[in-house]
């Protein structure tokens, strides 16, 4: 195999890109990656199998001039090309797709749909890239495709079976996507695979202090045919249980009024799971955080831990004026705004504004200012705008709930603090893009 294309497309999938995908979604970074493991295969599968299609390779042909991977959130749920394709893989079975993903993933059709159009983005664009990079015609393309088949469906993730997509038997049969083990149809042009015989094992009593002979109805009569397995499946879980306790440090650069770089290094408790290509990931939880005997869901060491923290320790009582708090920004971890919208909240934003409400109203001698931000792309005219604009979004939403008299301004930044490049892929511009606050005297 001279190149595993699963490997080729999470090249363009990261940490940064999920919890971007999440926060917009309004889902949770773990289902939303369980999903992604689960629509890999599937797309890639689809395009092994429509590998000699013309209408699959013009797509890919093309998508290395299309700009698709730097714009995979958002942009692929509204490209008409993407859509056309998936229509070709999987054609009345892709609605059967999305729900199977959403049950599996616990998201809703919508969020499964949108990660499905992300994904199918992501596989077209690496693809067409590197057909780009490596001078490759339809003919080559093809070939790799097809270099494809059988190995994709080994790496759907344990408990995920998209046998109900193969009603027909001409879908994905010789995938053999189906870790459920439900019986599949194959093709008339394969041997199904034989089952392994059964072990059936006896038992004898025997006279105390001596081992009962074992009758073993197999040709090789070996215990450890089975027992080997059992004792690195234990192992492997030992390892994977050993892990789950790791502690991750996370260092937060943000800026102060005056333009000030200033950096905030958290220690957080993270979640470690393997994804299916056997590597290691860490991706944050939800968790309470104790607001004087009220829970508030955030992420340990999160903005809303983080200021309940200072106001705890009596950071803001003993800060003798703005100039001992003005170095000290809180980036909001679920607040987006939609693609160029100064007055549209991504789904799930609501929730973190609600908490920083609920912790203002428990510390009323509070006082905060809220900040706003862009990256390097566009007119800076509009994105001083856009900036100020989404800064007093929210403050004009915490007022409406009674924290007006704690909210002293909201300014916007534009890009004038932004670190990275505006060639850069939109996943990685993502960092920019963010709001803030802190508190104030």
């Amino acid at each position: 195999m001279s190149l595993h294309v699963i490997d080729l497309i999470k090249g363009q999938l990261g940490p940064a890109l999920e919890s971007r995908a999440a926060s917009q979604l309004g889902e949770s970074e773990s289902s939303v990656s369980k999903a992604i493991d689960g629509l890999l295969p599937a797309v890639v599968g689809g395009l092994a199998n429509n590998a000699d299609n013309p209408e699959v390779l013009d797509t890919i042909s093309n998508a290395s001039s299309s700009g698709i991977l730097g714009n995979l959130v958002g942009g692929s749920s509204n490209d008409s090309a993407i859509s056309r394709l998936l229509s070709v893989l999987f054609g009345d079975r892709l609605n059967g797709l999305i729900e199977t993903i959403s049950g599996y993933a616990g998201i809703s059709n919508s969020s499964s749909s949108s990660l499905l159009n992300m994904i199918t983005g992501a596989a077209v664009g690496s693809l067409g890239k590197y057909a780009a990079d490596n001078n490759m015609d339809h003919a080559g393309i093809s070939s790799m495709l097809n270099e494809q088949k059988g190995i994709d469906s080994t790496l759907l993730p344990a408990g995920l079976s998209l046998a109900a997509l193969n009603e027909s038997g001409d879908w994905d049969a010789r995938y053999k996507f189906d870790n459920d083990k439900d019986a599949i149809k194959m093709p008339a042009q394969e041997e199904p695979i034989p089952a392994e015989p059964k072990i059936e094992v006896t038992r004898s009593t025997a006279p105390e202090g001596t081992f009962p002979e074992r009758s073993v109805n197999n040709q090789d009569g070996s215990i450890w045919k089975w027992l080997l397995p059992l004792l690195l499946l234990l192992a492997a879980g030992f390892f994977v249980w050993k892990q789950c306790d790791k502690k991750e440090t996370t260092t937060t650069t943000t800026v102060n009024d005056s333009g000030n770089v200033v950096t905030d290094t958290t220690t957080s408790t993270t979640a470690v799971a393997t994804n299916t290509a056997g590597m290691t990931a860490t991706s944050k939880v939800d968790e309470d955080i104790d607001l004087n005997g009220t829970a508030l869901k955030g992420y340990k060491g999160g903005m809303e831990d983080q200021m309940i923290a200072f106001l705890k320790s009596g950071g803001y009582q003993n800060a003798a004026d703005d100039n001992a708090l003005k170095n000290k920004w809180y980036n909001f971890d679920h607040v987006n705004f939609k693609l160029g919208s100064a007055n549209q909240l991504e789904a799930g934003s609501e929730a973190q504004l609600e908490n920083l409400v609920a912790i203002l109203k428990a510390y009323p001698e509070a006082k905060i200012k809220i900040g706003g931000y862009t990256d390097k792309t566009g007119n800076e005219a509009s994105n001083l705008k856009l900036s100020a604009d989404r800064a007093n979004f929210i403050k004009s939403w915490l007022e409406k709930q009674g924290v007006g008299p704690q909210i002293l301004s909201a300014d916007g930044y534009g890009s004038q603090f932004a670190t990275v490049d505006a060639k850069a892929s939109d996943a990685e511009r993502a960092v920019d893009r963010k709001m803030a606050v802190r508190f104030s005297k």
